[in-house]
């Protein structure tokens, strides 16, 4: 597991599935920490999500380290592997959890988009999610800032949620798997390192045309 966290730093978890991590992330992830004054974010990628399967998965593994080409050498990002440790699916609730003792006093902020925040009720113990960390919430288009706030205050406390300001960032994991299978420019989605690593190991593939990629040792 990578956190790097000593006591009372600023954690910002950014979870998913990054099949494949793109530039939204990584806006998102920038502007949680600039806003917020976060020490690192930790992109979590999930092994198995509770809620919905993870659609042409390349593994886990690719998925980890398309993760760590996309930070690069940013100092303000991280990854964090618990959910790829733990026996799935994986609940946020558990992450959080499990950061909270490993670094007692940690200040943790999970970052949200809206539409997520809304559905958090029906996420695994939502109040002790809300009692663990704060939620930075990326407003969505058709998602209103009332609209959250009645979803979380339905759950607790919602008086440390806090609205990031990011620009609107039009791409999806889905929009770069189906242009990667087309056979389209990616690189302008997901950024030159991690276009290099879909096509190096062949992944998003129409399967007549490739066998499943195989990660190197």
């Amino acid at each position: 597991m990578q956190t790097s966290q000593s006591p009372n730093e600023r954690i910002g978890i950014l979870g998913g599935t990054f099949n494949p991590p793109h530039v939204g992330h990584l806006a998102l992830a920038r502007a949680a920490a600039g806003e917020l004054g976060l020490d690192r974010v930790l992109f979590t990628p999930a092994l198995v999500p509770p809620h919905k399967p993870v659609e042409d998965d390349p593994g886990a593994e690719h998925r980890l380290r398309m993760c760590r080409v996309a930070i690069g050498d940013d100092p303000r990002l991280g990854v964090c592997t618990l959910e790829l440790e733990r026996d799935p699916p994986s609940y946020t609730v558990d992450t959080l959890r499990a950061i909270d003792g490993d670094r007692p006093g940690a200040d943790m902020t999970l970052i949200v988009g809206a539409d997520m925040a809304c559905t958090l009720a029906s996420w695994r113990e939502p109040q002790e999610i809300l009692g663990l960390a704060r939620l930075a919430v990326a407003e969505r288009e058709g998602v209103s800032r009332e609209e959250v706030l009645r979803a979380l205050e339905s759950i607790g406390d919602a008086s440390r949620t806090v609205f990031l300001e990011i620009p609107r960032v039009d791409v999806s994991s889905s929009v770069v798997r189906e242009r990667a299978a087309a056979g389209e420019q990616i690189e302008p989605l997901v950024g030159p390192e991690v276009a290099s690593y879909i096509t190096e190991h062949h992944l998003y593939a129409p399967k007549a045309q490739t066998e499943a990629a195989q990660v190197p040792s």
